[in-house]
Parts: structure tokens; C-alpha cells; sequence
């Protein structure tokens, strides 16, 4: 993994800054109690939304994170239309990326285990590109191969003995 530069982090930094701007704009219109936190992990700025009250922020997840996700893209757009650099900016709401997070690992462990079994390739479920990288890097782990096959929206990972 690369280092980030004092350059990089001040645009980190200023993605981060954006992008809370433009999701506690968001909040307001929606009046919608959010706390907005902000931090930069190795090359990417990650922006999340904490419930304030449980339950209220659920409508901005949406059913499989379909809301969560086009959220995440809106607020990439407005960091680089301010800083002039295409965003990487993750998006969380209520905490929903880190509970998503470990369900995909288990699920990947489990078709990495069943790949290990049959000697056979297994394809996964239909995921968004975040949620495939989650998979790849636990196949990895497994020390075993993954590539992703189909078009969007039914983009999905096929684990293989290597």
C-alpha cells in the first residue's frame, strides 16, 4: 500500500470536509439527526453518518444499500467537483458498511470452504464493487484465486482452487 503524501492527506481532508457538508445539507432537508464523522484511512476519506436516534437514518440505506450507495456516489461527485480529482470517498450510515462487512466474510468463508471441498469453482451472489473487493481480499487470505465475472448489476465473484 502506498504512503499518503502531506498533499494526498490535504485532500483527503478536503474530500471529507465536502462531502460532510453535502450530507449534513442532505440531513437538514431531510430533517434527519445525524452525526457526521470524518477520518482518512491509508489512500481514502471516510465519511460516516452516526445514528442519533436508532432506526431514523434507515430510509438513507435502503434495501441492500441502494440508497446508502447512490448517497456515497452524490457525495463523491461533490468532492470532485470541489477539489478537481476524482473521489474515492466511502460513504457509512449507521454503522450499516461495518455489519454488511461481516456478513460478506462469512459468506466468503463459507464458499472458499466449499471451493476447498469440490475442487469446483463457486460463484457467489450477484454484489457492488465494494462488496466484491470485501470477498477478493478474504479468497485471498484462503489463499486461494477469485475473479469477477457478468456485467453490473449481477457482477459476481467466482472463487476457484488455485
Amino acid at each position: 500500500m502506498s504512503e499518503v503524501t502531506a498533499t494526498d492527506a490535504k485532500q483527503l481532508d478536503q474530500e471529507g470536509d465536502v462531502a460532510a457538508d453535502y450530507l449534513e445539507g442532505l440531513l437538514d432537508i431531510c430533517d434527519l439527526d445525524g452525526d457526521i464523522d470524518i477520518e482518512v484511512d491509508a489512500n481514502r476519506a471516510r465519511v460516516s453518518i452516526v445514528e442519533v436516534e436508532k432506526g431514523e437514518l434507515s430510509h438513507l440505506i435502503g434495501e441492500d444499500g441502494e440508497v446508502l450507495q447512490s448517497l456515497q456516489e452524490l457525495s463523491r461527485l461533490a468532492a470532485a467537483r470541489e477539489t478537481g480529482e476524482r473521489s474515492r470517498l466511502m460513504l457509512d450510515i449507521a454503522g450499516y458498511r461495518g455489519k454488511q462487512k461481516k456478513v460478506l466474510e462469512e459468506a466468503a468463508a463459507t464458499a472458499c470452504a466449499e471451493a476447498q471441498r469440490t475442487s469446483a469453482p463457486v460463484r457467489m451472489a450477484p454484489m457492488n464493487p465494494y462488496e466484491r473487493k470485501v470477498v477478493h481480499d478474504i479468497v485471498a487470505t484462503q489463499g486461494l484465486a477469485s475473479e469477477s465475472e457478468g456485467d453490473e448489476p449481477n457482477r459476481r465473484v467466482v472463487i476457484r482452487v488455485s
